[in-house]
C-alpha cells in the first residue's frame, strides 16, 4: 500500500511539473530561432532564444531592447530587430547614415556599418503613441522600419523581447 502511495505522490509532482511547464512555455516565454544575418554579429542565423512575452504587456521596452514581432505580410513570420525609436519620437536617418532621433544623433554602437539607404527615414518620421522604430544590427542587409513593407512596429505586433541564447551552446547566455 505504501508503494502505490508513493507511486501516486510521485505521478502528482510530475503532473503538476508538466502543467507548470506548459503554463510557462505558453504564456510567458517562447523559443525563436533566427534565420537570416539581420542581427549579425550579436545574433547569428541559428541561434535558438528565448523571448520574454510579458515585456510588452507589463514593462516599458527600451530603446536597444531586441524584439520580436509578427510581420503583417506573411502568416506565420516573425523578425527579430532592435528597437531604436520609441513612442512619441522623431526619426529620421540623414545621407551620411547618422541615425537621429528627436534631432539628435544617435550614439549608435550595435550598428555594423554606416545606413547605405535610409528608406522612409530619409525624411523625419514621427512615431505614434504605440509605435517603435526598429533596425537590423547588420544595416544594410536588414528589412526594417525603414521599408514600407514593415514600417513603424505597433506594440500590438510585438511577440516580446530577446532575453536569453541557449544554443548554440557555446554563446549561451543572456542577450543585451
Amino acid at each position: 500500500m505504501k508503494s502505490r502511495s508513493k507511486y501516486l505522490k510521485y505521478t502528482a509532482y510530475i503532473v503538476l511539473i508538466c502543467f507548470v511547464g506548459f503554463i510557462i512555455a505558453h504564456f510567458f516565454v517562447q523559443r525563436t530561432v533566427v534565420r537570416g544575418s539581420s542581427m549579425n554579429p550579436v545574433l547569428s542565423s541559428g541561434d535558438n532564444l528565448i523571448v520574454d512575452r510579458l515585456a510588452p504587456k507589463t514593462h516599458t521596452l527600451k530603446r536597444y531592447d531586441i524584439v520580436v514581432f509578427t510581420y503583417l505580410y506573411k502568416e506565420k513570420t516573425y523578425f527579430i530587430k532592435r528597437v531604436i525609436g520609441l513612442p512619441g519620437e522623431t526619426v529620421q536617418i540623414t545621407d551620411d547614415g547618422t541615425v537621429l532621433i528627436n534631432g539628435k544623433a544617435l550614439d549608435d554602437k550595435y550598428g555594423t556599418e554606416k545606413i547605405k539607404d535610409p528608406g522612409l527615414a530619409e525624411y523625419p518620421i514621427k512615431l505614434k503613441a504605440n509605435e517603435y522604430f526598429v533596425l537590423g544590427d547588420n544595416r544594410n542587409h536588414s528589412e526594417d522600419s525603414r521599408f514600407s513593407d514593415v514600417g513603424a512596429v505597433h506594440k500590438e505586433q510585438i511577440i516580446g523581447r530577446v532575453i536569453y541564447r541557449f544554443f548554440p551552446f557555446r554563446k549561451a547566455g543572456r542577450v543585451r
